[in-house]
């Protein structure tokens, strides 16, 4: 009768502690591992790999059903600045870009020999490096599935976080993510490795968003650049943006902004201009012809038509060649692929939102090359060449032969431990804690179109500002503050300036900062301390074994 009792208290007890406590969770309902990656990326695929080569369970939660980012959306002209400060698994991906085409069967529509080693003032081939830096999408989308697979990494596609309620913190640590189809990701480290930066957002660390008054870090090139004109996107000749030539009564041509631009130097909630970047072909056999969107219209380019009435020569300018006669295709000129203006509300969207600007950015530029293609106002000479041109048939196929990401050049940027500024870039401001290298112009697209006192249309916040040499990002740039959360880590929407981060914001930097971003995750698992804690030392010696390249002089070799 005793014992009886006694297990009756004892299953009565426990009743009452599971009806007080929160619903138990199955096997079914939660995945765990040790590392969590958000985002599908280039920089997550990097980061993932480098998690499990370290020993440690890691799963990547991906809203996006391809992989690799805009490394394998058309971006396959790469932006490397100095290729000897680009080591560790992102060389490792140039590499494996090398491979590919060393096999004749990836020459399809153009010899090797044919296409040669074309480049950007370098060549677009290291022999004796065994890298290739400029590709076809699907070549490199074919790379980081390799990766995935070959490193055996728990990939979960099309899954979005929800980013209202499913971020679950204790304190300052995120211990479980929750997405929209309702999986539940448990990790002790979690990585965002997104353009946008939602998981570092949802779990309440600060971020900027647009550009700092140059007053905020004392830099030269960061606010509202008005009068400032660089490159060659921008209109060199008076041009009128009315409807009637010379009569404001009539109305301001489409995508002319009609609000003052704000002062030169001061902050803005601006963003510079999303693109996609286009791959197209001239081979016959597949060449798709440029298709008209639903909801064309012409009026929307005529300001284009008034740039080549001023006798602009420069359309084929950015038709970059990749291999087998195809072209990454990018913005150039005053009016061209690139957006102006129709991003702003993009990063703190919300993601049906995000969708709307994302197709309104898809029949902006199918447009432009349907207008191109067709507008018997387009000058004979340039519409008959660029009709040799369309959609490359063999890319992208599931998409309408459409690249599947948009340029998302900027979107928030952390507040974190450490912000990095033009005076880090330029090498006025020495790093002590380096976490991986850049070396690429201080690069902003255009941010608005506006009309001047004059009368006139101009462009602003186009830049181009190039460091003396390659420079050092420092490790506090991936980490949130302490106090706001201490296990993850930003790899992409790093703690920066808006005009440092147009340096940064390159797919091999992104590469290396998501490698390094793994390794701290990792090393913060087995210290049992915060992200913040990990001694740099101890940090610094495991990327440099891993071929990661923290300093640079000129006679640093590039070989590992």
């Amino acid at each position: 009768m005793k014992n009886l009792t006694f297990s009756f208290f004892v299953f009565f007890l426990l009743g009452f502690l599971t009806s007080c406590s929160p619903t138990v969770e199955t096997e079914e309902d939660v995945l765990a591992a040790d590392v969590v990656v958000y985002g599908g990326t280039a920089a997550a695929v990097v980061a993932a790999v480098q998690v499990k080569r370290m020993g440690k369970s890691v799963i990547i939660v991906s809203p996006d059903r391809h992989l690799g980012g805009l490394s394998a959306g058309g971006l396959g002209w790469t932006d490397t600045g100095n290729k000897a400060v680009i080591g560790g698994l992102a060389r490792h991906f140039y590499h494996k870009i090398y491979q590919h085409y060393q096999d004749s069967a990836a020459w399809k529509w153009q010899s090797n020999s044919d296409y040669g080693n074309r480049g950007q003032g370098t060549a677009a081939i290291d022999g004796a490096e065994r890298t290739m830096w400029i590709f076809e999408p699907s070549a490199a989308e074919t790379a980081f599935e390799d990766l995935i697979e070959d490193n055996e990494i728990a990939l979960y596609r099309n899954e979005w976080l929800d980013r209202e309620k499913g971020v679950e913190m204790v304190g300052t640590s995120i211990r479980k993510i929750t997405t929209l189809s309702g999986k539940q990701f448990v990790a002790k480290q979690f990585i965002d490795a997104t353009y946008e930066g939602d998981l570092m957002a949802s779990a309440g660390v600060s971020y900027h968003v647009g550009r700092e008054a140059n007053s905020v870090y004392g830099e030269e090139w960061n606010g509202i650049q008005t009068g400032v004109l660089h490159h060659d996107h921008y209109f060199k000749k008076p041009t009128d943006p009315y409807r009637e030539k010379g009569n404001p009564a009539s109305g301001v041509l489409p995508r002319i902004s009609t609000e003052a631009p704000g002062e030169y130097g001061e902050g803005d909630q601006r963003i510079q201009a999303y693109c996609f970047r286009m791959c197209l072909s001239n081979h016959p056999d597949n060449r798709v012809p440029f298709p008209k969107p639903e909801t064309y219209d012409p009026a929307q380019y005529e300001l284009l038509v008034r740039v080549f009435e001023e006798g602009w020569d420069e359309l084929f300018r950015k038709f970059d060649p990749i291999p087998n006669r195809k072209t990454d295709t990018n913005n150039h000129g005053p009016f061209s692929t690139d957006n102006i203006g129709m991003n702003y509300d993009y990063p703190d969207a919300s993601y049906e939102k995000r969708r709307e600007i994302i197709a309104e950015h898809e029949q902006y530029q199918k447009g432009l090359m349907y207008f191109l293609a067709n507008d018997p106002r387009i000058p004979k000479e340039y519409q008959d060449r660029l009709n040799e041109w369309g959609l490359a048939k063999d890319e992208f196929q599931d998409n309408g032969n459409w690249p599947h990401q948009l340029y998302i050049r900027e979107a928030r940027r952390m507040i974190g431990s450490y912000v990095m500024t033009e005076h880090e870039v330029m090498g006025k401001r020495e790093v002590l804690e380096s976490v991986g290298m850049g070396s690429y112009t201080m690069d902003s697209h255009n941010v608005q179109r506006y009309i001047k006192p004059d009368g006139h249309v101009q462009n602003e916040g186009d830049l181009g500002v190039k460091p003396k040499q390659p420079y050092q990002i420092h490790l506090g740039a991936l980490l949130p503050k302490a106090e706001e959360c201490t296990n993850l880590t930003v790899p992409i929407c790093v703690s920066s300036s808006h005009i440092a981060f147009g340096s940064i914001r390159m797919e091999p930097v992104f590469m290396i900062l998501g490698q390094s971003a793994a390794t701290l995750a990792v090393q913060a698992i087995d210290e049992g301390v915060s992200v913040q804690a990990v001694p740099y030392e101890k940090l610094k010696e495991q990327l440099v074994t891993d071929g990661q390249i923290l300093t640079y002089s000129k006679t640093v070799s590039a070989s590992h």
